[in-house]
């Protein structure tokens, strides 16, 4: 079964080497320095600088679909034989929403409500950045689906703390 590691940037390095990870997306704002954990192959290290936003905003990335893009030619070239970990400030927002982008590049056949759900038990706090599902939607050809599924769950709990999770999916 496939498995998508969630993180904050804070808890990378002990997730990486936890679930032996080896390929990671970083979702951060533009020209936010961070080490990348030795167990991550820097070939296989998908870095976005967008900013979390839903909306454009003076002086931040808004999402676009050069990075939804991205991050599902990355995902469809992950072997899936080691958890992908993803991660963004906080592993709230940008990275749950490309946890469920990735799984449904990677296992088109998912039903996005059961994935939203999934993902809502991993994370209580999760609350998916709705404009990378948005054109998420519309690239991997959901026919609003998946943007009913986030919708479905609502938005997740009040932010307590950086707890990162795993959401495994498919068979």
């Amino acid at each position: 079964m496939p498995v998508i590691a969630v993180s904050p940037l804070s808890r990378i390095a002990e997730i990486a080497v936890k679930m032996k990870a080896r390929e990671m997306i970083s979702l951060l704002a533009e020209n936010q320095h961070f080490h990348r954990p030795g167990v991550i192959d820097a070939a296989r290290h998908l870095k976005l600088g967008v900013n979390d936003v839903a909306n454009p905003a003076r002086g931040l990335v808004h999402p676009q679909e050069e990075h939804v893009a991205a991050i599902i030619d990355f995902a469809r070239g992950w072997d899936k034989s080691a958890p992908l970990l993803i991660h963004c400030w906080y592993g709230v927002s940008r990275s749950p929403a490309a946890a469920l982008i990735a799984a449904l590049a990677v296992r088109p056949d998912l039903d996005d409500a059961e994935l939203a759900r999934d993902l809502r038990a991993a994370s209580p706090q999760a609350s998916p950045n709705t404009r990378l599902i948005e054109i998420a939607d519309a690239l991997l050809q959901r026919e609003g689906r998946l943007i009913e599924a986030v919708r479905g769950i609502g938005r997740g709990a009040e932010f307590v703390g950086e707890k990162p999770f795993v959401f495994a999916f498919g068979e």
